[in-house]
């Protein structure tokens, strides 16, 4: 049977050009992931540094693809041979909902405990000002009364204060150290405590007072925090139930009336339907989230 010129050239044609899509396709998802680890990498090691946790930050990227994967599995698993048929289409969305969740969870827990972090070293930062303006009373200078909470054993404050103290014998400026240390630990609080020492030390001004105002201030806003998060936890935990309870339904409803749920899985629509919902349900929990937010 002779093979037709035409159907051979257009079937060559065709297969250079599925071949050139799928290289630039592989070469564009390849730039994309590379690009998006090392964004990734760049933030996880400025969290590390925070909470001063000596690990690499790729080890943090790997733990966050081994969980994702093996959780993706697990649910691949469940979701796919837990019936009595097998739906491709549950098993895919299953997976993807699976490592969207799971993926980011190692840096947000980074992220909560260096937000953790600085709500400790907040509540301290009334007692280190007492402390500071009382070793100043008592003829001590800046530097000594740095030393001395630095010499505390109070995490994280003495921690940071150590770190300030390293800095200053290593010749660094009180003031570049300074603000290395606002840099670190992003807190409004210290940011004003270390621009009343710098300014005092540039205008000679009465720096046991300003420490006085300060602790004074920070305390009244503590007290003003605590009433605000009271007043606005039912709020959070709303939130929290709005953004939980349509995917928490869909899970019981797969189990309770499979056939119902069948029809969203097994055709594009219901997969559409599925994405849009969830995508608006997620929009919705961080309007709440920001409406219950309130910053001082």
């Amino acid at each position: 049977m002779a093979i037709d010129t035409n159907t051979l050239i257009a079937s060559f044609c065709s297969f250079i050009s599925v071949l050139l899509a799928t290289i630039v396709l592989v070469d564009f998802i390849t730039y994309t992931s590379n690009n998006y680890k090392e964004q990734f990498v760049a933030g996880t090691a400025s969290e590390l540094d925070d909470v001063l946790i000596q690990m690499p930050p790729n080890k943090v990227f790997d733990i966050s693809l081994a969980l994702s994967t093996i959780c993706s599995l697990i649910a691949a698993l469940y979701f796919g041979f837990g019936g009595e048929e097998v739906s491709i289409p549950k098993v895919i969305i299953a997976v993807v909902i699976t490592m969207l969740i799971i993926f980011p969870m190692p840096r947000l827990f980074l992220k909560y405990k260096r937000k953790q972090r600085i709500a400790k070293f907040n509540t301290q930062l009334e007692d280190v000002l007492i402390s500071i303006s009382s070793a100043l009373k008592a003829g001590f200078s800046i530097n000594q009364a740095l030393e001395s909470i630095a010499k505390e054993d109070k995490n994280p404050s003495s921690i940071e204060f150590r770190l300030l103290m390293q800095e200053l014998r290593l010749g660094t400026p009180l003031e570049d150290a300074l603000d290395n240390m606002v840099k670190r630990l992003g807190s409004d609080d210290f940011e004003l405590v270390a621009t009343a020492i710098i300014t005092a030390r540039q205008t000679g001004g009465e720096l046991t007072v300003t420490l006085e105002r300060l602790a004074s201030m920070i305390r009244e806003r503590m007290r003003i925090v605590g009433r605000l998060r009271s007043l606005t936890a039912q709020g959070k935990l709303q939130a929290y139930l709005v953004g939980a309870m349509p995917f928490f339904l869909m899970f019981i409803m797969t189990y309770v009336a499979p056939n119902m749920m069948a029809a969203f899985f097994d055709n594009i629509t219901g997969i559409i339907i599925i994405v849009v919902s969830s995508l608006w349900v997620i929009m919705g929990f961080f309007i709440i989230k920001k409406i219950t937010n309130i910053d001082i």
